[in-house]
């Protein structure tokens, strides 16, 4: 459960400095549903930037802003459905975009419900603490732009080998920016780096993605009813909701299928890895390059019982797909010679390398399950490929320019070739297997008790009680405001 214990004297002095900057909190409720919020803030919103550091852009942390940089307030869900020509499977595979949150990620949702409910209690005082965001990428970033939306100092933390558009963005909105060595698959280098600023500094506050529940209560709450309206948009006459996918980061998107199977009980669960760490398909390590994701681990907060199959993707299939999508002479072939609509093939620049990866993931369900064209599987694209420029780059001073017949191969091989190999559907004891592997990184090392680790497993309310916790967190948000008197004299 999220400790929501009050300390006064700090909430005393969070409210008084969000009364001095101006700073109206949104709750849960009005991310899920922004025909909540009031409409002198979507007045206002008229006239700020999606990426503007503005307070106002706290009320852009959802799934259903209007697609447009500047000025825009909100509609339907941002998604989209991946045609069939592209994919090679019958069933629908939708997708909600990232790129239209602020910081073009969703991980600004996360974020938020890892910070708020520290600052609404007055846990954490922004006139002393500093927000510390250990991330594999875009946690941080959504981190550092909530610190300074809402008016307090951060530290972001990140690997170093992490793309060059994060570190620059970084060094303009975060406080300080700390890199440690290695890659996506190092997480361990910054869990010791935090536990350091831990030991050394008593003016930190650690929000580490991977266990904290705020960020479960986000997705489970935001993402999963998101994905619950995209599907009833789309869905016809005896279509199912057959699953959802996940590569699995923090974990804290697998929430909302918690959320979705709650909703549609026969839908599966799928979590993603990189095949070149296969952490929880085989207790495997390594390092990959679908940058997003963290691995060696499993998250505290992944509800593994409730997960039906683990998918690992090859790290060469997300990086050749990132050039065939966004290189001129890729869409051009995508559009003449697989006969994708163009206007479709525009769009694709929607998915960065783990919405790639997240698609990939929904064939393989869609094949292994032999799913029909009444079967909807649903995704998310975290960001877009605005995030990995230099990537493609990258890639093209490695492999030289990009022709037709490369683009033919790239489809070939790492799209219509993709198969249902490096995949397992879990049993109960392998799920017991994947969900026992928290021992040895969160009792042994991060100090979680035996008991807990248990409680996740056997207490039927342990994850459901920590999800309805957003009512009492939007109280509290609702006080905050109150107290701050901003709203009402709006």
């Amino acid at each position: 459960m999220i400790d929501l214990t009050i300390h006064r004297d700090s909430l005393q002095r969070s409210i008084d400095r969000a009364r001095e900057k101006g700073i109206i909190i949104p709750t849960f409720a009005q991310m899920r549903n922004p025909d909540l919020i009031p409409d002198k803030i979507k007045e206002k919103l008229k006239s700020v930037g999606l990426w503007d550091l503005n307070p106002l852009n706290l009320f852009r942390i959802s799934w259903r802003n209007e697609p447009k940089e500047q000025g825009g307030t909100f509609g339907g869900v941002n998604f989209i459905e991946i045609p069939q020509v592209l994919t090679g499977v019958k069933a629908r595979i939708i997708l909600l975009t990232g790129k239209w949150f602020p910081t073009g990620c969703h991980k600004v949702g996360a974020s938020f419900g890892c910070l708020v409910p520290r600052l609404v209690t007055g846990q954490f005082d922004p006139t002393y603490h500093k927000a510390v965001w250990p991330s594999t990428g875009n946690y941080c970033r959504g981190g550092a732009f909530n610190s300074k939306l809402l008016a307090c100092d951060s530290i972001a933390i990140l690997p170093a080998e992490m793309s060059r558009e994060r570190f620059e963005w970084l060094s303009n909105i975060a406080g300080e920016v700390i890199a440690t060595p290695g890659c996506e698959s190092n997480v361990k280098e910054i869990f010791d780096k935090t536990k350091e600023l831990r030991e050394t500094r008593e003016d930190v506050m650690i929000f580490n993605q991977f266990e904290e529940m705020g960020n479960c209560v986000w997705h489970y709450q935001v993402t999963g009813k998101a994905i619950q309206d995209a599907f009833e948009s789309i869905k016809g006459e005896g279509d199912r909701f057959a699953g959802a996918c996940f590569t699995s980061g923090s974990a804290g998107t697998m929430s909302s299928g918690d959320y979705l199977k709650e909703q549609y009980p026969t839908a599966k669960l799928a979590v993603g890895e990189a095949l070149q760490c296969p952490t929880l398909l085989n207790n495997g390590f390594g390092g990959h390059r679908i940058e997003g994701i963290g691995d060696k681990h499993v998250p505290w907060i992944h509800n593994v019982k409730n997960t039906d199959m683990v998918i690992a993707i090859d790290d060469e299939d997300s990086q050749k797909l990132l050039r065939l999508f966004n290189d001129p002479v890729g869409k051009k072939y995508l559009v003449e010679e697989v006969g994708v609509p163009a206007d479709f093939v525009e769009k694709l620049s929607l998915l960065g390398i783990s919405g790639i990866a997240n698609m990939l993931c929904c064939i393989k369900m869609a094949k292994y399950y032999e799913l029909t064209e009444h079967d909807v599987v649903a995704t998310v694209g975290t960001d877009s490929a605005v995030m990995y420029q230099s990537r493609i780059k990258e890639l093209e001073e490695a492999d030289g320019a990009y022709t037709s017949n490369m683009a033919a191969a790239d489809y070939a091989e790492h799209l219509k070739g993709i198969r249902t190999d490096s995949m397992e559907e879990l049993t109960y004891e392998a799920r017991k297997r994947v969900h026992n592997l928290k021992y040895y990184t969160w009792v042994e090392q991060q100090g979680k008790t035996y008991e807990e680790i248990n409680q996740q497993w056997y207490d039927e309310h342990y994850w459901t009680d920590m999800h309805d916790q957003a009512k009492d967190i939007d109280e509290l948000i609702n006080e905050f405001n109150d107290a701050t008197g901003l709203l009402k004299n709006l």
